[in-house]
Protein backbone atom coordinates (compact mmCIF):
# COMPACT_ATOMS: atom_id res chain seq x y z
CA UNK A 1 0.00 0.00 0.00
CA UNK A 2 1.02 3.60 -0.47
CA UNK A 3 3.42 3.38 -3.42
CA UNK A 4 2.76 4.18 -7.06
CA UNK A 5 4.25 2.39 -10.05
CA UNK A 6 7.46 4.39 -9.75
CA UNK A 7 7.88 3.42 -6.11
CA UNK A 8 7.06 6.88 -4.73
CA UNK A 9 4.88 7.43 -1.69
CA UNK A 10 1.39 8.80 -2.25
CA UNK A 11 -0.22 11.33 0.06
CA UNK A 12 -2.51 10.00 2.82
CA UNK A 13 -3.07 13.14 4.94
CA UNK A 14 -2.83 16.82 4.00
CA UNK A 15 -2.54 19.39 6.79
CA UNK A 16 -3.49 22.91 5.69
CA UNK A 17 -2.92 25.85 8.09
CA UNK A 18 -3.99 23.66 11.02
CA UNK A 19 -3.85 25.09 14.53
CA UNK A 20 -4.47 22.76 17.46
CA UNK A 21 -5.42 23.54 21.03
CA UNK A 22 -8.33 23.77 23.45
CA UNK A 23 -11.23 26.21 23.83
CA UNK A 24 -10.25 27.99 20.60
CA UNK A 25 -6.78 28.68 21.99
CA UNK A 26 -3.96 27.42 19.76
CA UNK A 27 -0.88 25.96 21.46
CA UNK A 28 1.37 25.81 18.38
CA UNK A 29 2.03 27.61 15.14
CA UNK A 30 -0.14 26.77 12.11
CA UNK A 31 0.92 23.57 10.37
CA UNK A 32 1.20 22.88 6.66
CA UNK A 33 2.43 19.59 5.26
CA UNK A 34 1.68 16.01 4.30
CA UNK A 35 1.86 12.54 5.76
CA UNK A 36 2.47 10.10 2.94
CA UNK A 37 1.19 6.54 2.82
CA UNK A 38 3.74 4.18 4.29
CA UNK A 39 5.68 6.95 6.06
CA UNK A 40 7.08 6.61 9.58
CA UNK A 41 7.00 9.92 11.43
CA UNK A 42 7.99 11.00 14.95
CA UNK A 43 6.36 14.08 16.48
CA UNK A 44 8.70 15.81 18.91
CA UNK A 45 8.86 19.10 20.78
CA UNK A 46 8.83 20.74 24.17
CA UNK A 47 6.24 19.81 26.80
CA UNK A 48 3.04 21.72 26.13
CA UNK A 49 3.84 22.28 22.46
CA UNK A 50 0.75 20.42 21.30
CA UNK A 51 2.18 17.04 20.26
CA UNK A 52 -0.55 14.87 21.79
CA UNK A 53 -3.18 17.47 20.92
CA UNK A 54 -2.14 17.34 17.27
CA UNK A 55 -2.23 13.53 17.29
CA UNK A 56 -5.75 13.52 18.78
CA UNK A 57 -6.83 16.07 16.18
CA UNK A 58 -5.46 13.89 13.37
CA UNK A 59 -7.31 10.91 14.86
CA UNK A 60 -10.58 12.85 14.94
CA UNK A 61 -10.81 12.80 18.74
CA UNK A 62 -11.02 16.60 18.90
CA UNK A 63 -11.51 19.52 16.57
CA UNK A 64 -8.76 21.80 15.28
CA UNK A 65 -8.81 25.45 16.30
CA UNK A 66 -8.34 26.47 12.67
CA UNK A 67 -7.39 25.01 9.30
CA UNK A 68 -8.24 21.78 7.52
CA UNK A 69 -7.10 18.16 7.60
CA UNK A 70 -8.00 16.18 4.49
CA UNK A 71 -7.53 12.53 3.66
CA UNK A 72 -7.00 10.75 0.37
CA UNK A 73 -10.33 9.33 -0.72
CA UNK A 74 -12.26 12.01 1.13
CA UNK A 75 -12.48 10.33 4.54
CA UNK A 76 -10.20 9.33 7.39
CA UNK A 77 -8.80 5.83 6.76
CA UNK A 78 -9.32 3.09 9.31
CA UNK A 79 -6.87 3.78 12.08
CA UNK A 80 -5.47 2.21 15.23
CA UNK A 81 -4.83 4.71 18.04
CA UNK A 82 -2.78 4.12 21.18
CA UNK A 83 -3.26 6.75 23.92
CA UNK A 84 -0.84 7.46 26.73
CA UNK A 85 -0.93 4.85 29.49
CA UNK A 86 -2.03 7.52 31.96
CA UNK A 87 -5.32 7.79 30.05
CA UNK A 88 -6.13 4.08 30.40
CA UNK A 89 -8.36 2.55 33.06
CA UNK A 90 -6.40 -0.44 34.30
CA UNK A 91 -9.09 -1.37 36.79
CA UNK A 92 -11.51 -2.58 34.13
CA UNK A 93 -12.05 -6.34 34.70
CA UNK A 94 -10.80 -7.86 31.46
CA UNK A 95 -8.21 -10.49 30.58
CA UNK A 96 -5.16 -9.92 28.41
CA UNK A 97 -6.65 -12.10 25.66
CA UNK A 98 -9.99 -10.29 25.69
CA UNK A 99 -8.31 -6.87 25.60
CA UNK A 100 -6.39 -7.86 22.48
CA UNK A 101 -9.53 -9.43 20.99
CA UNK A 102 -11.19 -6.00 21.19
CA UNK A 103 -9.05 -5.18 18.15
CA UNK A 104 -11.25 -7.58 16.14
CA UNK A 105 -14.40 -5.53 16.72
CA UNK A 106 -14.22 -3.66 13.38
CA UNK A 107 -14.60 -7.04 11.66
CA UNK A 108 -16.87 -8.88 14.13
CA UNK A 109 -18.96 -6.05 15.60
CA UNK A 110 -19.13 -5.10 19.26
CA UNK A 111 -21.32 -8.06 20.25
CA UNK A 112 -20.42 -10.46 17.47
CA UNK A 113 -17.76 -12.41 19.33
CA UNK A 114 -14.70 -13.67 17.52
CA UNK A 115 -14.40 -16.67 15.26
CA UNK A 116 -11.61 -19.24 15.12
CA UNK A 117 -9.63 -17.19 12.62
CA UNK A 118 -9.78 -14.08 14.81
CA UNK A 119 -8.83 -16.07 17.90
CA UNK A 120 -5.80 -17.38 16.03
CA UNK A 121 -4.86 -13.82 15.04
CA UNK A 122 -5.09 -12.74 18.70
CA UNK A 123 -2.87 -15.62 19.77
CA UNK A 124 -0.33 -14.82 17.06
CA UNK A 125 -0.24 -11.15 18.09
CA UNK A 126 0.27 -12.08 21.74
CA UNK A 127 3.08 -14.44 20.75
CA UNK A 128 4.72 -11.67 18.69
CA UNK A 129 4.91 -9.40 21.74
CA UNK A 130 5.85 -12.19 24.17
CA UNK A 131 2.54 -12.21 26.07
CA UNK A 132 0.94 -15.50 25.03
CA UNK A 133 1.56 -17.17 28.40
CA UNK A 134 -0.12 -14.26 30.19
CA UNK A 135 -3.24 -14.26 28.00
CA UNK A 136 -5.63 -15.44 30.78
CA UNK A 137 -4.36 -12.92 33.36
CA UNK A 138 -6.34 -9.81 34.30
CA UNK A 139 -5.01 -6.62 32.75
CA UNK A 140 -4.82 -5.01 36.20
CA UNK A 141 -2.07 -7.43 37.21
CA UNK A 142 0.33 -6.38 34.45
CA UNK A 143 3.41 -4.20 34.75
CA UNK A 144 3.68 -1.10 32.58
CA UNK A 145 5.82 -2.90 30.01
CA UNK A 146 3.50 -5.93 29.91
CA UNK A 147 0.48 -3.70 29.42
CA UNK A 148 2.16 -1.87 26.55
CA UNK A 149 3.03 -5.19 24.89
CA UNK A 150 -0.62 -6.18 25.22
CA UNK A 151 -1.82 -2.92 23.70
CA UNK A 152 0.59 -3.34 20.78
CA UNK A 153 -0.86 -6.83 20.26
CA UNK A 154 -4.30 -5.22 19.99
CA UNK A 155 -2.91 -2.83 17.38
CA UNK A 156 -1.51 -5.81 15.47
CA UNK A 157 -4.88 -7.54 15.18
CA UNK A 158 -6.58 -4.32 14.06
CA UNK A 159 -4.59 -4.40 10.80
CA UNK A 160 -5.25 -0.69 10.25
CA UNK A 161 -3.43 1.19 7.45
CA UNK A 162 -2.90 4.18 9.77
CA UNK A 163 -1.40 3.79 13.26
CA UNK A 164 -1.03 6.60 15.80
CA UNK A 165 0.99 6.17 19.00
CA UNK A 166 1.05 8.70 21.85
CA UNK A 167 4.27 8.37 23.87
CA UNK A 168 4.35 4.57 23.52
CA UNK A 169 7.68 4.09 25.32
CA UNK A 170 7.15 6.20 28.44
CA UNK A 171 7.74 4.27 31.64
CA UNK A 172 8.55 0.88 30.10
CA UNK A 173 11.69 -1.24 30.27
CA UNK A 174 14.40 -1.27 27.62
CA UNK A 175 13.71 -4.86 26.52
CA UNK A 176 10.07 -4.05 25.84
CA UNK A 177 11.08 -0.87 24.03
CA UNK A 178 13.38 -2.77 21.67
CA UNK A 179 10.70 -5.38 20.98
CA UNK A 180 8.04 -2.76 20.21
CA UNK A 181 10.43 -0.83 17.97
CA UNK A 182 10.75 -4.02 15.93
CA UNK A 183 6.95 -4.18 15.65
CA UNK A 184 6.91 -0.57 14.41
CA UNK A 185 9.65 -1.37 11.89
CA UNK A 186 7.58 -4.30 10.63
CA UNK A 187 4.55 -2.04 10.18
CA UNK A 188 6.73 0.33 8.18
CA UNK A 189 7.95 -2.52 5.98
CA UNK A 190 4.33 -3.55 5.37
CA UNK A 191 3.55 -0.05 4.09
CA UNK A 192 1.46 1.11 7.03
CA UNK A 193 1.54 4.79 7.94
CA UNK A 194 2.83 5.25 11.50
CA UNK A 195 2.82 8.52 13.47
CA UNK A 196 4.26 8.53 17.00
CA UNK A 197 4.70 11.20 19.68
CA UNK A 198 8.16 10.68 21.18
CA UNK A 199 10.65 12.34 23.53
CA UNK A 200 13.85 10.35 23.04
CA UNK A 201 15.71 12.08 20.21
CA UNK A 202 18.39 9.39 19.96
CA UNK A 203 15.61 6.86 19.35
CA UNK A 204 14.05 9.13 16.75
CA UNK A 205 17.38 9.52 14.97
CA UNK A 206 17.88 5.72 14.83
CA UNK A 207 14.39 4.54 13.92
CA UNK A 208 12.20 7.29 12.43
CA UNK A 209 12.91 8.60 8.90
CA UNK A 210 10.50 11.56 9.19
CA UNK A 211 10.20 14.11 12.00
CA UNK A 212 7.71 16.86 12.88
CA UNK A 213 8.97 19.33 15.51
CA UNK A 214 6.29 21.46 17.20
CA UNK A 215 6.68 24.57 19.33
CA UNK A 216 4.75 27.71 20.18
CA UNK A 217 6.93 29.79 17.85
CA UNK A 218 7.96 27.55 14.96
CA UNK A 219 7.58 24.12 13.35
CA UNK A 220 9.97 21.93 11.42
CA UNK A 221 8.71 19.06 9.27
CA UNK A 222 10.87 16.90 7.06
CA UNK A 223 13.50 14.16 7.08
CA UNK A 224 15.02 13.20 10.42
CA UNK A 225 18.43 14.25 9.13
CA UNK A 226 17.23 17.75 8.26
CA UNK A 227 15.06 18.38 11.32
CA UNK A 228 17.38 16.90 13.95
CA UNK A 229 20.29 18.74 12.36
CA UNK A 230 18.88 21.92 13.91
CA UNK A 231 19.27 20.62 17.45
CA UNK A 232 22.38 21.38 19.51
CA UNK A 233 24.61 18.35 19.90
CA UNK A 234 23.94 18.05 23.62
CA UNK A 235 20.18 17.96 23.05
CA UNK A 236 20.09 14.58 21.35
CA UNK A 237 19.30 12.68 24.54
CA UNK A 238 15.73 13.91 24.86
CA UNK A 239 13.41 16.84 24.28
CA UNK A 240 13.16 18.68 27.60
CA UNK A 241 10.54 21.06 28.90
CA UNK A 242 12.35 24.00 27.30
CA UNK A 243 12.25 24.50 23.53
CA UNK A 244 15.51 24.50 21.61
CA UNK A 245 16.57 27.32 19.34
CA UNK A 246 15.68 26.19 15.84
CA UNK A 247 15.64 27.91 12.50
CA UNK A 248 12.08 28.82 11.59
CA UNK A 249 10.36 26.96 8.80
CA UNK A 250 8.00 24.21 7.80
CA UNK A 251 8.75 21.50 5.25
CA UNK A 252 6.42 18.95 3.74
CA UNK A 253 6.69 15.41 4.98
Amino acid sequence: MGRDLLGDFTTMIVVNNVEVGYDRHAVAMPLNGQFRSGSLTAIIGANGAGKSTFLKTLAGLQQSVAGDITFTGGKRPRLAYLPQQAELDRGFPISVFDLVAMGCWPQSGLFGGINRQSAAAVAKALETVGMIEMSPLPVGSLSGGQLQRTLFARLLVQQAPLIMLDEPFTGIDSQTTELLLKVIAQWHQEGKTVIAVLHDISMVARHFPRVLYLSASQNLWGSAHDVLGHFPHQAHACVSAEPFSLAAGVANS
